[in-house]
């Protein structure tokens, strides 16, 4: 007999889905219960939250859609911090949880478990599509939909219920053989690109500063095509590090925290933003101001001029904008003053941050060449900077216990993987040790142990004079890594590259703990 859960898990396999991320609760069982018949992968994760986190994480290092099955409820909200990660994080995931019987739907307050008067709300301000299934017959269609609300530019989550009797019920609607999904990508308006060229060629100083966009739209050789045409400097945002190579002379790097970096990115003549909005993090906390004209090329159009009011706006695709203007351009002949300038820039920089040498070192001993996933700890904040080669980070919501399930995640592709936490952040992801065992997971855990929440203890020390309610009672987390089976070593900050080296050419999943106490990033 076929019912609506495998209705639900045909449709995934047809819309090219291989791996499922879940958590089954007492509504859901149905789903579970087909993914047991299906060729699909699945990851059951320890907490709903992880769920989530892990799909995201798998999501980003595949660049694919990543389902996810839930249940009703306390199951269906606790994802809600991760999907608003993957909301602003522009991370391709479709949620999927199971609702209450029909009868007990549109308000009608049957008083069933788990029963909320419009589960959906919840999701409305979070998810990119939400939709609230009524029938069998409408399952293929409504995860094709989400499927495609979830990679269209902007990308992010996309959210479906299905109630329990819909799940459990038999059903002779086919397998999907067909299901059509077009995403949809904003591309640049002729007139635009023919602007921007113009103010770019007149330019004498021009600039680019490059964010998450970039990276998400695979822009990367289209930015080094233009930026070498122009002879431009290159910045990244935190979420676009290693879309422009990092040793390449025009490269500004990531130093966005830093004012000299700033100064620079506001003294060009032309400021070519490409995208980010320009939020917080990537506008020196809004302090950037720039004196010249800025052309903004953003594909969420929410963001679009949200933070540069009078630039010429370009609602489009990265990668396509990019790829048009380095077309469009006239090339320059390299004098070596852009170079000069931006080696000028980074010796400043370095200068300033003299005495941090044990931060400088423990990011020196983290290898670029893995897939890293970072909680919010001070070490990450030290590694947007810093850090040369790619990351992901929980910067978009700026929760903790992001690192480890989104690492779990990761390594359900087939890769290894690597989580940096801080103790406080990883008292969140504990259970996702039990996840990494049963499924003999490629994952190595770093585990920064400063005895509490660090990056708090600094801010209120700053602010207060005096921390409160930031230090923290914790486990061996050596010892509690052992008792999960999972091998697990101790490092100091000099053994630390020999402990990682040899943690990620071990098999299997393993834990490593540094005790130490990084000094926060000097913001200026």
């Amino acid at each position: 007999m076929r019912t609506g859960g495998d209705l639900v898990v045909e449709t995934l396999a047809a819309l090219g889905a291989t791996t499922v991320f879940g958590e089954p609760g007492q509504h859901a069982l149905a789903l579970f219960d087909a993914l047991r018949r299906s060729p699909l992968r699945y990851v059951g994760c320890r907490t709903e939250l992880g769920v989530a986190f892990a799909a995201d994480g798998h999501a980003r290092a595949t660049g694919t859609v990543t389902p996810f099955m839930v249940s009703t409820g306390p199951g269906a909200l606790a994802t809600l911090p991760a999907l608003m990660e993957s909301r602003l994080a522009c991370a391709p995931v479709v949620g999927i949880s199971s609702q209450i019987p029909s009868d007990g739907l549109c308000g009608r307050r049957k008083g069933y478990l788990h029963e909320l008067p419009d589960q959906a709300a919840s999701f409305r301000g979070v998810a990119v599509s939400v939709q609230v299934v009524r029938s069998a017959a409408q399952i293929p269609s409504a995860l094709a939909q989400a499927w495609e609300a979830a990679l269209s530019v902007p990308q992010g989550p996309a959210w479906v219920e299905i109630p329990q009797d819909v799940l459990l019920a038999p059903t002779d609607v086919p397998p999907p053989a067909d299901l059509s999904v077009r995403p949809r990508t904003p591309l640049p308006r002729a007139e635009l690109v023919r602007q921007a060229a113009r103010a770019l060629d007149s330019a004498a100083n021009p600039v680019i500063l490059a964010g998450g966009g970039t990276s998400l739209s695979g822009a990367g050789p289209e930015l080094l095509t233009l930026a070498e045409r122009l002879r431009a400097p290159v910045a990244t945002t935190f979420a676009a590090k290693g879309v422009f190579p990092c040793e390449h002379p025009l490269s500004l790097r990531s130093w966005l925290e830093d004012r000299y970096v700033t100064d620079f990115l506001e003294q060009a003549d032309v400021l070519l933003v490409a995208g980010t909005g320009l939020g917080e993090l990537s506008s020196n906390y809004h302090t950037m101001r720039p004196k010249g004209r800025v052309i903004h090329i953003e594909a969420d159009l929410g963001k679009l001029e949200a933070n540069t009011s009078g630039s010429l706006a370009v609602h489009a695709d990265a990668k396509a904008t990019l790829g048009a203007l380095a077309a469009a351009v006239r090339p320059r002949e390299g004098d070596g003053r852009a170079e000069a300038a931006v080696a000028g820039v980074l010796r400043r920089v370095r200068d300033r941050l003299g005495g941090h040498e044990q931060e400088f070192a423990l990011l020196e001993a983290i290898p670029t060449g893995v897939l890293s996933f970072w909680d919010m700890t001070i070490l990450t904040y030290w590694a947007w900077s810093a850090f040369p080669g790619p990351m992901w980070s929980a910067q978009g919501a700026g929760g903790l216990g992001y690192a480890l399930p989104a690492a779990v995640g990761a390594a359900a592709s087939g890769r290894r993987a690597l989580a940096i936490s801080g103790d406080g952040g990883a008292m969140y992801g504990l259970a996702e040790l039990a996840t990494m065992r049963q499924h003999d997971l490629e994952v190595t855990w770093l585990i920064v142990d400063d005895g509490g929440y660090g990056i708090l203890r600094e801010y209120m020390t700053d602010a207060f004079g005096t921390p409160s309610g930031t230090e923290l009672v914790r486990p061996d987390f050596a010892d509690l890594a052992a008792s999960f089976g999972v091998p697990a070593r101790t490092a100091t900050p000099a053994s630390l590259a020999g402990q990682l080296t040899a943690s990620l050419a071990e098999p299997g999943p393993n834990v490593v703990v540094l005790r130490a106490r990084p000094r926060m990033f000097a913001q200026t």
